[in-house]
């Protein structure tokens, strides 16, 4: 009898770890498992498993004169977004942090790029970008930029030169509240007396920031940085709704890609998918690696 209670205590754990096992399960693993075996098989473009493909898929994928580009472009993206948002969102932290008047209201002014649909937000940034009657271009040719250009950026999202930088600039605008917060969130945590030991110690105020806030903040950083990252290499909504990728190729990154080989070939479409995921993979190890976020900090 008592063998049976032990043997039924040694199971408890399971009621409480069982269903976020299933969860993870159902969630993660077996899309993940479906994507791998859907890019081994050969689909008709209605979703009709016409039996193996075996490596064919690939192997046309790798063939596309578009690949290497598009994966060349994806990782720029990422690089610059995620660059550009935790750059801006560590000043932007720093200063919410200090107290000034109207400090609540422009924390709150900060949450709106965050609450809006990123949908709505890339359709409002490509109508102000039209060419005919986008308020953006109109107050640069009021200030005579478009013809000191050549008119060059007369049509900003139909000339690839112009059109990648404004689509960072729009994911950099969607990402920065939430990494703001973070780092803020981070910076709640340092205690103030090792501010106050370090003024006493006659730290410079830069001498402070980076021998001090910098290293404390690294855990909150990492975090928000990591998903970023994630997101940014996912990412559909902006690039979709403000350029399909064009001209040509010349704005997509692997996720749109994706998508447009979904419409001629679904098998070489899951190949992308998978294409994809071991990217995000490498970049986030190779992000976790240069982070060091295993070393403790003193």
């Amino acid at each position: 009898m008592q063998r049976k209670s032990r043997g039924l205590r040694a199971l408890e754990p399971l009621v409480w770890v069982g269903p976020a096992v299933v969860l993870i399960a159902l969630v993660v693993i077996w899309p993940v498992v479906e994507m791998i075996r859907s890019s081994f098989l050969k689909i008709s473009r209605f979703g009709v498993v016409q039996g193996s493909n075996g490596t064919a898929n690939y192997e046309k994928l790798f063939a596309e004169p578009d690949f290497g580009s598009v994966m060349w472009r994806s990782l720029i993206w990422v690089v610059a977004v995620v660059g550009l948002t935790v750059l801006i969102s560590l000043g932007l932290a720093q200063l919410f942090n200090q107290r000034f008047p109207g400090r609540k209201i422009a924390r709150w002014a900060l949450i709106a790029p965050w609450a809006a649909s990123v949908l709505m937000t890339a359709i409002v940034f490509k109508w102000m970008l039209d060419p005919e009657v986008g308020m953006i271009n109109m107050v640069l040719r009021d200030l005579g930029l478009i013809d000191a250009l050549g008119g060059a950026s007369a049509d900003p999202l139909g000339d690839a030169s112009t059109a990648m930088p404004w689509l960072i600039f729009v994911a950099v605008f969607v990402s920065v509240p939430f990494t703001t917060y973070a780092l803020m969130a981070g910076l709640a945590t340092i205690p103030g007396d090792v501010y106050e030991a370090a003024r006493m110690d006659g730290a410079a105020k830069w001498r402070t920031y980076w021998s001090i806030t910098l290293p404390l903040l690294r855990p909150a950083l990492t975090v928000a940085a990591l998903i970023n990252i994630m997101n940014v290499f996912n990412s559909f909504p902006i690039i979709w709704a403000m350029t399909h990728g064009q001209p040509g190729y010349s704005t997509a990154t692997s996720t749109i890609f994706m998508y447009i080989l979904k419409n001629a070939n679904i098998g070489e479409s899951a190949a992308m998918s998978v294409v994809n995921f071991g990217m995000v993979i490498i970049l986030t190890a190779i992000f976790l690696k240069v982070s060091r976020w295993k070393t403790e900090v003193a």
